[in-house]
């Protein structure tokens, strides 16, 4: 029988390089998303997709198909020279970082449905959800990306000039079977609240350990290029249970949760709004 105390020990050295590795690309997967997701929600008055111009649809049509063909060039054509995003990021770093990341990942699927639009003098503002996914195992770890946002984009001369990210849900899973994951968070929570992130295992481990932790961070550019380094932890079986506190001053905080067993991983990360 195995000491489960040398199995936890070599299990967690096993997935420390994974996890390091994942956590790089987890970073500019985030940036990826950041950066193409179209999109405060928009005011009362705000239209219906039926009624948006021509011109407008078909710019959220050729964004998904450059990006679906991974060309950077295209795809950047669409953004102004001083691009900004919410998260502080600009259309340089997004051009390097989108550039790294489809050279790793070649298989991955963008889907943009328009929620409501408005016009604003010159300008259009869309409000968008994009969808992206990796329906093919990327490699032998059988890595797979699934991510929904939730956006607010300004479109000027059909360039897109700023983007605020609204509502975001991101995970990565690897290999043969996964644990199966129930995330609670709130959206919302105002400053200095307290708060409950649990990320509850849906199915019985058996005999298999799991590892795992929580991260909470601010939304920063910074971040994308510099990833976190991971230290994991013995858990419960039941999976991750946090209480926080927002800070004081109003931001926009990842909260994230990586939890592994002896043949498989998922990263999951949520953003939480911190207002006044």
């Amino acid at each position: 029988m195995t000491n489960p105390a040398t199995l936890l020990q070599r299990l967690s050295q096993s997935f420390t390089t994974k996890v390091k590795s994942i956590s790089l690309d987890w970073s500019v997967f985030v940036l990826l998303t950041a950066g193409l997701t179209l999109g405060v929600p928009l005011k009362a008055e705000a239209d219906s997709p039926e009624t948006a111009p021509p011109q407008l649809k078909d710019t959220l049509s050729q964004i998904d198909r450059f990006a679906n063909g991974k060309d950077v060039e295209g795809l950047l054509a669409f953004y102004g020279a001083n691009f900004t995003n919410s998260d502080g990021l600009n259309r340089e770093l997004m051009g390097q970082a989108l550039t790294q990341l489809w050279q790793r990942y070649p298989v991955l699927n963008y889907r943009t449905e328009l929620t409501d639009w408005q016009q604003e003098g010159n300008a259009i503002v869309a409000e968008t959800v994009t969808y992206i996914t990796s329906d093919q195992p990327q490699d032998a770890t059988k890595t797979k990306f699934e991510s929904t946002l939730r956006s607010r984009q300004r479109f000027e001369n059909q360039k897109i000039v700023s983007s605020t990210i609204l509502a975001e849900r991101s995970q990565i899973t690897s290999g043969a079977n996964p644990p199966k994951v129930t995330v609670k968070l709130p959206e919302q929570v105002r400053i200095g609240q307290r708060f409950n992130f649990d990320a509850i295992v849906q199915e019985p481990l058996g005999d298999d350990l799991l590892l795992g932790v929580a991260i909470e961070e601010s939304v920063s550019s910074k971040r994308y290029t510099n990833p976190t380094e991971i230290e994991l932890e013995s858990l419960a079986a039941g999976g991750i249970f946090k209480v926080g506190r927002a800070p004081l001053l109003p931001e926009d905080r990842w909260i994230s949760a990586i939890l592994i067993r002896g043949d498989g991983m998922i990263m999951i990360t949520r953003r939480l709004h911190v207002v006044e």
